[in-house]
Formats: C-alpha cells, sequence, structure tokens
C-alpha cells in the first residue's frame, strides 16, 4: 500500500504574549494552569491581525514528566476588522534538562524539543470561510518572550 502524500501550505505565523499562570493545582488529569493570553500577532499570506487580549488563555495541563498538553482559544481581529475564533491543542515535550531550561525562561533552540498543534478556526465573514472548512498544524517554539507558532493548512 503506497501513503497518500501529506502535504501543507504556511498561513502565518502567531507571536503570543502570556500573563502569569493561575495555578489550580494537581487534578484527575494532571497539574492545570490556566494561562491567560494577553495580546499578539498574526502575520501572513493567508491572515494578518492582532490577538484580542481578554478573550484568550491556554487551559495548560502539565504531567508528572513535565510534558505540556495546551488547550488553547484565542479570538483573532484581522487587518480588515474580520473575527476569528482559533482553538489548538498541542503537545510541547523533551527530556527534562531541556523542559528545566524552558520552564526556566531561557532561551533554547526549537530542535531540542517536541512542540506540535492541531488547529481549527470558525469564522463568520465570507472572505474567510474557507477556514471554517480547514484543519491545520502548527509547529511551535517558546522563546522567553512567549509561545510562536508557525501554522500550515493541511492540504
Amino acid at each position: 500500500m503506497t501513503p497518500l502524500p501529506f502535504a501543507g501550505e504556511f498561513l502565518f505565523r502567531a507571536v503570543l504574549s502570556v500573563g502569569a499562570p493561575q495555578a489550580v493545582g494537581t487534578t484527575r488529569t494532571g497539574e492545570l494552569r490556566i494561562v491567560p493570553v494577553t495580546g499578539g500577532s498574526i502575520e501572513g499570506p493567508a491572515l494578518t491581525g492582532e490577538v484580542l487580549p481578554g478573550t484568550a488563555a491556554d487551559w495548560l495541563r502539565v504531567d508528572p514528566d513535565g510534558s505540556a498538553h495546551m488547550d488553547v482559544r484565542l479570538t483573532i481581529r484581522t487587518t480588515e476588522g474580520h473575527v476569528v475564533f482559533m482553538h489548538y491543542s498541542g503537545i510541547r515535550t523533551a527530556k527534562p534538562p531541556v523542559l528545566a531550561r524552558l520552564n526556566a525562561g531561557e532561551a533554547v533552540d526549537p530542535a531540542e524539543y517536541y512542540f506540535r498543534t492541531a488547529v481549527r478556526f470558525e469564522t463568520g465573514a465570507a472572505p474567510l470561510a474557507w477556514l471554517n472548512r480547514i484543519l491545520a498544524v502548527g509547529i511551535g517554539q517558546r522563546p522567553p518572550g512567549g509561545p510562536t507558532y508557525d501554522v500550515y493548512a493541511v492540504k
């Protein structure tokens, strides 16, 4: 059996700013932290705009081994004034020394850790209705200033 080809198309880079995490504590599914997303930018050939503060957060669950599971919801306003809801879930994991450096706020080469997300969109804006009908993937990195994702449509 020959596998079907996988292809992606670069949509945009998302650069997020985040606030102080609110620690819920250890729950039945791991340590839960709610991290407010305080803003950010979306820039690329398919979408350009800003992440609206006050409507965005990450319900981050951390396993005992340090792996982080994202559950993020964002509201984006495009430069044309359209509003887009973006939801993604994903995982960031690495060897313990690398995770310790990330958690200490150090700059770590993204090649040293695995950080991937599955992305969905919703919008009522007619020019962006195509977003409602795609799946996307994000390749993440965690520089000291906040998470950054390169987002690709799965073709």
